[in-house]
């Protein structure tokens, strides 16, 4: 499956409130998403040591596709593809490796 594909999917099981229309729901639910793999990962540090096994990486999986689905319809919802997302991401983390600017501040560095 390639990002299309994957974009296309998730635009066929969007469903959500008339309120949260456009970028709004699937906004939230990403920060959303996030958050909780961020809990996953500190429970990892609290319960188990920081020791990663495999049924707390089954549940890291679960989470990141969540965050993937959302991605992809915020993508949808602003008219982006999810392929135009990855290449440019990809260009410009290139760009700032090529001017050794990975590390550091800001967004346009």
């Amino acid at each position: 499956m390639n990002f299309e594909e994957y974009q296309k999917l998730v635009k066929k099981t969007a469903i959500y409130p008339e309120i949260g229309r456009g970028y709004v729901y699937p906004t939230l639910g990403l920060v959303g998403e996030a958050g909780e793999i961020a809990e996953k990962v500190k429970k990892i540090f609290r319960d188990n040591n920081g020791v990663l096994d495999e049924e707390r990486r089954q549940m890291l999986k679960k989470e990141l596709g969540d965050v993937l689905w959302y991605l992809a319809q915020l993508s949808t919802e602003l008219g982006i593809s999810f392929d135009e997302v990855a290449s440019y991401n990809i260009e410009k983390l290139a760009s700032r490796q090529q001017r050794g600017t990975l590390h550091g501040d800001g967004d346009n560095r």
